[in-house]
């Protein structure tokens, strides 16, 4: 059978689904075939999309309701855009503030806080009021970018280490007036989320795709490895850059030419430098990550993205994770691939 584009997602730098559903006809007096069925909408301000090969049906009937409950959880606990999420509510507590989180929302602030860690900032889940100033979160798009005071002035609110969890991690400790944005991975973790549910259930061979990060496992009916398409970084038109097939990984990618705005001819994307305060401005297009979870994957694409292609490179190697970073030249786009990354390359 071949592959079909169920739908093309409206994010930067989206992975494009290349695993089709199966629709099998089985004939009367025959054992039913292994099939792949599946769920999708929309959550968290984009389209999520899980499929499964088929365990049993009773199983299928159940999983829709439940995927929607754990969507629906995460969004609660993560959402900027939700007044009455947990995150919500920890924003508006002022510097000084204790809070206990939740499981999910420690698990996720702890991760966030090792790559921040490990990137010397470049992942940093309190640059969400710069990313809100130059018109990227929930506050609404702009057209002019802010002054420098104006940029200096949120400046002083950002840094990771301003965030302090307990020996246990349960807690938070708010030192600063910080603001918190966990739009660069909780998609990720709610890919995992959904992950966890399908195992819990026995499902051993699955695809589940939030926004463009995915996770698969297992392998297909028909034996063979899930597809994915790597888009190509380019404005105003949908082109495959790469088809990678793959089991036991997730997969995350960032780019800076879907999400942007212009003033004068400069583009302002919206990955934003931390240390700089102001959108990135190197020649890295777009960053293609594999990890073990989605939640690290999808931080870890974020990371890569401001650290730039050289640096990104390095990082990459010394986390040990396999990336594709695609960078503009003069003479078109150049790939960098670490050394296992070209082992998942359909040719």
């Amino acid at each position: 059978m071949s592959a079909l584009f169920r739908h093309i997602l409206k994010r930067p730098a989206a992975l494009l689904l290349a695993a089709s559903f199966l629709f099998l006809t089985v004939l009367p007096g025959c054992s039913k075939p292994p099939q792949i069925v599946g769920h999708q909408g929309l959550t968290m301000g984009t389209s999520f999309t899980v499929k499964w090969v088929s365990s049993d049906s009773e199983t299928d009937k159940k999983l829709p309701a439940q995927i929607d409950q754990i969507l629906i959880a995460v969004n609660n606990a993560m959402s900027t855009y939700q007044a009455d999420s947990e995150l919500t509510r920890i924003n508006q507590l002022p510097a000084g503030s204790e809070v206990k989180l939740s499981s999910d929302l420690a698990k996720v602030l702890s991760r966030a806080l090792e790559i921040s860690q490990s990137s010397a900032g470049a992942f940093d889940v309190t640059v969400g009021p710069l990313v809100n100033l130059w018109g990227f979160g929930p506050e609404g798009r702009i057209i002019k970018a802010p002054s420098d005071d104006e940029i200096t002035a949120l400046s002083e609110r950002i840094g990771y280490k301003k965030i302090q969890l307990s020996k246990t991690g349960t807690e938070l400790y708010k030192s600063g007036d910080i603001y918190i944005d966990l739009s660069a991975i909780a998609k990720g973790f709610g890919v995992d989320k959904l992950a966890q549910l399908l195992e819990d259930v026995g499902i051993s061979s699955y695809l589940v795709e939030i926004g463009g990060e995915l996770r698969a496992k297992g392998i297909k009916p028909d034996g063979n490895n899930w597809k994915i398409a790597i888009e190509a970084p380019l404005v105003g038109e949908r082109k495959i850059q790469r088809i990678i097939a793959v089991k036991n990984v997730a997969i995350a990618t960032s780019g800076d030419y879907r999400n942007y705005f212009e003033e004068d001819g400069v583009r302002f994307s919206h990955t934003i430098n931390p240390a700089t305060a102001k959108p990135i401005d190197h020649k890295l297009a777009s960053v293609t990550v594999l990890a073990a979870d989605c939640a690290s994957a999808d931080a870890l694409a974020t990371a890569m993205m401001v650290l730039g292609p050289q640096v990104a490179e390095q990082y990459a190697l010394q986390e040990g994770v396999e990336a594709l970073l695609i960078v503009k030249t003069e003479a078109g786009f150049k790939e960098i691939m670490t050394p296992g990354f070209s082992d998942f390359l359909v040719q």
